[in-house]
């Protein structure tokens, strides 16, 4: 890359025809060959790199089209202005200090009205119609009193991306020393009451409350030493956002060197956490193992004390009692064994008030469960087909009813008796469900049929009567009978003679009565044919008007055809497929 002067014609021949004659020369081949030279030389680092007007030096990797400047831009000597923003085109944004202004300007308030100052309050920023004031009965044009002051002329601020982003962007930062003072005044305040009652306490003589008073003080103090904070995990609060991560003691080996296995349980380094065995394919038991995984949990021994001892210690802080595990083991367990004693005595006053006030206590004695539910633990094992290989088979339930159960008076149970397919008491032979017993004296009386209903409910009352009638009034029925037979045979026989002449009587009578119902058809038919070519004619009439002289709904008929009309219609209706049609007269 070598730079070479770009210059217009004009400018080229201006120079040519001047005295001193200095116009660009052309290059021979050996000072083509010395600018390349010249170039590769550049791009290896052996010559120095070619330089601006400004002392910056331009790197010889740019292609001679991106550096040589167009002829339009005059320039002389080497540059890359051309490819920068121009100054013209750069935008200017406000500075990082200007903001809008606020409040009232500063100054001295006009006295009289001003010309061309708002003629509602006197201010000369803004006009009648942009005045933000209520509007006054007589403004300050004519009562000249009053005036408002001026209103500060606005900067026009630019802002950038940042900048309009900004939060904190116009914010004074002598309103915050007024929080400053707040607190110092009301810290002052609190010092002055202090040393008032630290001396009304010393005169009069009240050493304990002065001792109370100092430790409140120092509880209150809000500077807290490191040594004053318990231990992670020690003391548990829901409010307090503990932030201190799963640390371990640097003496302690770390979780993944356990087993450098690959294919042993996953470490999550960011929870610090394994979850599974790292020496499951050992075969060892997880309890003699130094660590056996995060999800491996201690229930041996005295752990499972220590765990409840310390959810009690978090549960008794948030009550209020500072005990701990570590640095107080005994005064917990102490506190815990009150407090189990206190809720178990609570718990039996309780209910021996509900007791006393409601009753009921012989409903709490009831029997096990195993009676209740007729559930056990008792183990039994079966086979493919069902039958029991160990243990006890369960005992079959006889009946879903209650057995041995006696209602009125009875000394047995219903079906326990059997006559003449019926159901009923051994005790009394009754066969009615949930009567009262009777005993021996219902026996005797089902014995000696003095009840022949319920014995024998199923004989027809038809056959005792049969029994009762004697022969001779047998037979006189049975003539009787055969009389009734002929009268109704001789009934029907007339019936049908006399249905014969009524029906020749009423055939004749419709026939004449038919005839004439033909004639006055036709005659209706021949009126019909008469109103249908009338209608036919009103509608060519009516066609051949024009559409705007018709009259309103001269094209519709809302009444509904009769028999006649249809039948009018079907003569009159042309056939447009029959060849004689257009011979038939209209």
């Amino acid at each position: 890359m070598s730079f070479q002067l770009n210059m217009p014609p004009s400018v080229v021949t201006r120079m040519a025809k001047s005295e001193e004659g200095d116009e660009p020369q052309k290059k021979s081949r050996e000072d083509y060959k010395k600018m390349k030279e010249l170039e590769e030389a550049r791009k290896a680092g052996t010559v120095p790199a070619m330089q601006d007007e400004e002392g910056k030096d331009i790197n010889p990797h740019i292609p001679q089209y991106i550096m040589q400047a167009p002829w339009y831009y005059n320039s002389t000597v080497p540059t890359l202005k051309h490819q920068r923003m121009q100054d013209e085109k750069e935008k200017v944004y406000s500075k990082m200090g200007q903001w809008f202004n606020k409040g009232v300007k500063k100054g001295p308030v006009a006295t009289k009205y001003r010309k061309g100052a708002c003629e509602n309050c006197g201010a000369m920023t803004h006009k009648k119609k942009d005045c933000l004031e209520r509007p006054r009965k007589l403004g300050a044009k004519f009562t000249g009193s009053d005036i408002a002051p001026d209103e500060h002329l606005q900067p026009n601020i630019t802002l950038d991306y940042e900048g309009k982003r900004d939060r904190w962007n116009g914010y004074d930062v002598d309103d915050h020393d007024k929080i400053y003072e707040d607190f110092a005044k009301i810290d002052e305040a609190k010092r002055q009451l202090k040393t008032q009652q630290l001396d009304e306490a010393l005169l009069s003589g009240e050493k304990d409350a002065l001792k109370a008073k100092k430790d409140s003080d120092a509880e209150e103090d809000e500077d807290k030493y490191a040594d004053d904070i318990d231990m992670p995990g020690q003391k548990f609060e829901t409010k307090q956002r503990i932030t201190v991560r799963n640390l371990r003691i640097r003496e302690d080996t770390a979780k993944y060197l356990y087993n450098l296995d690959p294919n042993s349980a996953y470490y999550d380094a960011k929870t610090r956490s394994m979850r599974e065995n790292p020496f499951s394919n050992q075969g060892k038991s997880p309890s003699e193992l130094p660590y056996a995984g995060d999800n491996f949990v201690r229930y041996s021994g005295t752990a499972t004390d220590m765990a409840k001892q310390q959810m009690f210690a978090w549960q008794a802080y948030e009550k209020g009692a500072d005990v701990h595990l570590q640095a107080d083991p005994t005064k917990l367990e102490l506190l815990n064994r009150e407090y189990e004693k206190k809720k178990d005595e609570f718990k039996t006053g309780q209910k021996d008030s509900i007791l006393a006030k409601y009753g009921g206590e012989e409903h709490l004695e009831a029997p096990s469960k195993q009676l209740l539910l007729a559930q056990s633990e008792d183990y039994v094992e079966y086979s493919r087909h069902g039958t029991v290989i160990k243990g006890q088979e369960k005992a079959v339930i006889k009946s879903r009813y209650e057995e041995d159960v006696y209602i009125n008076n009875h000394t047995s149970v219903w079906g326990s008796y059997w006559k003449d397919g019926r159901w009923g008491y051994k005790c009394c032979h009754s066969s009615i469900k949930e009567s009262y017993c009777t005993g021996e004296a219902g026996k005797q009386a089902a014995a000696e049929k003095i009840l022949p209903i319920l014995v024998a409910p199923n004989r027809d009352s038809s056959e005792e009567d049969e029994e009762a009638k004697s022969l001779l009034q047998q037979h006189q029925e049975k003539i009787l009978e055969k009389r009734r037979k002929k009268k109704r045979k001789e009934k029907k026989k007339r019936r049908k003679k006399h249905r014969k002449k009524e029906s020749s009587s009423e055939s004749s009578s419709s026939s004449s009565d038919s005839e004439d119902d033909e004639e006055v058809k036709q005659e209706k038919i021949r009126q019909a044919i008469a109103k249908e070519e009338a209608r036919r004619r009103e509608i060519d009439r009516i066609m051949a008007l024009p559409e705007r002289k018709r009259p309103y709904n001269s094209m519709y008929d809302v009444k509904e055809p009769t028999e006649e009309e249809m039948e009018a219609f079907r003569i009159k209706r042309q056939n447009f497929e029959d060849p004689m049609a257009s011979y038939v007269d209209k």
